[in-house]
């Protein structure tokens, strides 16, 4: 008797256990989901209470029922024969939930009475939905002209002429995957993926990549993304050169993005001045070189990243979109405005004060040209009370 027949013959008795093996096809106790499950108890009495509602969701009743209006529709499933389908508000709240804790899919799911491999369906689903439906109202491609107002906005808020965005990178632990090697190990000794975003100056996520292997540096993780490649092709449609305000003298200056000493230095992209002995000029323009804190704001939300994300990396990177989105959602349907920073000033910008790590030298010659331009005009022309003085 050869293998294939010895196969064959066991091939029933293998599928007659494993059909033994599920006695019910619903645990009593998921049965008793609209009794006991946290959704049907605990978030309605929630309802009764704004300010634990918000801590417990991150978004307030206006902004969950709001949510729920654009995200339903997707995510509504039909009652079958074997079972009454969960309702989009309770698919809503577990996926929220979830990423506002960062809480294992099973801690969840007994919260919920529900089982764990529907946990995991429903947040795939829900996040997915939640990205669908908000990406083109709170996070469309930027064009020319919002390109214009993020710069106007910098400029007010920063006193940072003719800047278009702070770009910056954050790894996302994740649990090893399997059979992965080394490509999600990253510097710091976890496994991750990088979440490289534009952020405006309303702490705004403008773009986002998701996804880059943990083994990739920041920089690599722009070259290899759809905005860099875009902004490497000059394709972005970004504005013209412009002239700094009061320093006519200087000529038109390109519109730049910012960046930490991770990013390579071109004519559209400032990195500070590396090294820790420099002149009061370079000291300056270290200061006045924005860092966004908008990732701070996420990882305070939603807690999801304060954790070991114990999921697969696709599901990941749909989690990461979402949260992403809801951070616009949030902060421009929020009924009181946060400023994004604590400042003793009116417009002061947080900066890169020290500097200790040294880059490449192998930015252009007209990358070096720009970046003194402005280090000349922070330390005139566009100087402010609160900076570092000579």
């Amino acid at each position: 008797m050869d293998d294939r027949q010895v196969v064959a013959r066991a091939a029933p008795f293998y599928l007659q256990r494993r059909r033994r093996r599920r006695s019910q096809w619903v645990h009593p106790i998921l049965q008793a989901r609209q009794q006991h499950g946290e959704y049907h108890r605990l978030v309605q009495e929630l309802r009764l209470d704004d300010g634990r509602f918000q801590t417990y969701f991150r978004l307030d009743k206006g902004q969950f029922d709001s949510l729920l209006s654009k995200v339903g529709p997707r995510i509504t499933r039909l009652d079958t024969s074997y079972r009454c389908a969960i309702c989009p508000a309770e698919c809503l709240s577990i996926c929220l939930r979830f990423l506002a804790t960062g809480d294992s899919y099973r801690t969840i799911a007994f919260s919920y009475c529900v089982g764990v491999s529907t946990m995991a369906g429903i947040v795939a689903e829900v996040a997915r939905a939640i990205w669908d439906a908000l990406v083109m109202e709170f996070m469309p491609v930027p064009t020319t002209e919002d390109w214009q107002r993020i710069a106007t906005d910098f400029l007010h808020r920063w006193n940072f002429p003719n800047c278009l965005g702070s770009i910056d990178g954050k790894h996302v632990v994740i649990r090893a995957p399997d059979n992965s090697g080394s490509l999600f190990y990253n510097y710091k000794g976890t496994f991750s993926i990088v979440l490289l975003a534009v952020v405006d100056a309303q702490c705004c996520f403008r773009v986002v990549d998701v996804g880059s292997y943990g083994r990739t540096s920041d920089g690599g993780s722009l070259s290899n993304s759809t905005f860099g490649q875009a902004l490497r092709d000059g394709t972005l449609g970004l504005p013209e050169d412009a002239l700094l305000p009061g320093a006519e003298h200087l000529g038109p200056q390109p519109h730049v993005f910012v960046a930490d000493e991770a990013f390579p230095l071109r004519r559209d992209l400032m990195r500070p001045y590396p090294g820790a002995n420099l002149c009061s000029r370079h000291r300056v323009f270290n200061y006045r070189l924005i860092v966004e804190n908008a990732f701070g704001i996420l990882a305070a939300q939603w807690r999801i990243y304060r954790r070991v994300i114990g999921i697969s990396p696709a599901n990941v990177d749909i989690c990461v979109k979402a949260t992403c989105v809801l951070h616009n959602f949030l902060r421009r349907t929020a009924s009181t405005r946060v400023m994004p920073m604590e400042s003793p000033g009116d417009g002061e910008a947080k900066g890169l004060q020290e500097v200790t790590r040294v880059g490449s030298n192998n930015s252009s010659q007209e990358a070096i040209r720009v970046r003194e331009t402005f280090a000349l005009y922070f330390s005139a022309e566009g100087a402010v009370p609160w900076q570092p003085m000579a």
